[in-house]
């Protein structure tokens, strides 16, 4: 069986890709290998982060590893929140926080679309290969649902509804952003057995 740690601190993350990976491949998290040291994330770019991140794991855990990062881009805000989302409101990386300054600045936007893009990095066997997911929809003016984690509740995809936070996850991990980069990362892995 092959080890792939994922790069990850987030339980909610670590739950959604653990149910998409192949029964071959055993998943182990950061707290598995003993990493509880902050990954740096000092790239300009979310797929540089996920690279950053994969390559540390590499090189101080000598596991094969992949990483990923998601950015929020929103139309009116020429991109933002993007690389900054998880920390958009401050470094205390506060969800809600997050939520209430961008529902702020978008106010007076006549646009509210944007997309989530999802950047997975993988190291393995020495190669890196990327894998990017894109979900396009549009922020809405208040908070709906309770399920889910970030952006989730003032995010709707189009042609949908409901907003992240109020689906099912099976469903979200059929049309998001994260499912569909990993969806890529699993037929890259299939290939390779």
């Amino acid at each position: 069986m092959t080890h792939l740690v994922f790069a990850t601190n987030n339980l909610n993350k670590l739950k959604e890709v653990q149910v998409l990976i192949p029964k071959t491949i055993k998943l182990l998290s950061l707290k598995d290998i003993g990493c509880f040291e902050d990954i740096p994330e000092t790239k300009e770019t979310i797929e540089g982060n996920a690279f950053e991140k994969a390559q540390f794991v590499k090189t101080n855990y000598g596991y094969d590893c992949f990483a990923d990062d998601t950015g929020l881009e929103v139309d009116a805000l020429n991109g933002a929140p993007g690389v900054y989302s998880a920390r958009y409101a401050g470094p205390q990386r506060d969800a809600v926080n997050n939520m209430d300054l961008l529902l702020k600045n978008l106010k007076f936007a006549d646009s509210r679309s944007a997309q989530f893009k999802t950047v997975i990095a993988l190291s393995l066997n020495s190669k890196l290969s990327n894998f990017t997911g894109i979900c396009k929809g549009h922020i809405t003016r208040e908070k709906y649902g309770s399920k889910g984690f970030g952006y989730d509740p003032i995010f709707k995809p189009t042609g949908y509804d409901e907003t992240f936070a109020e689906m099912d996850l099976s469903i979200k991990n059929q049309i998001g952003h994260r499912g569909k980069a990993v969806k890529q990362l699993v037929n890259f892995l299939n290939t390779l057995s």
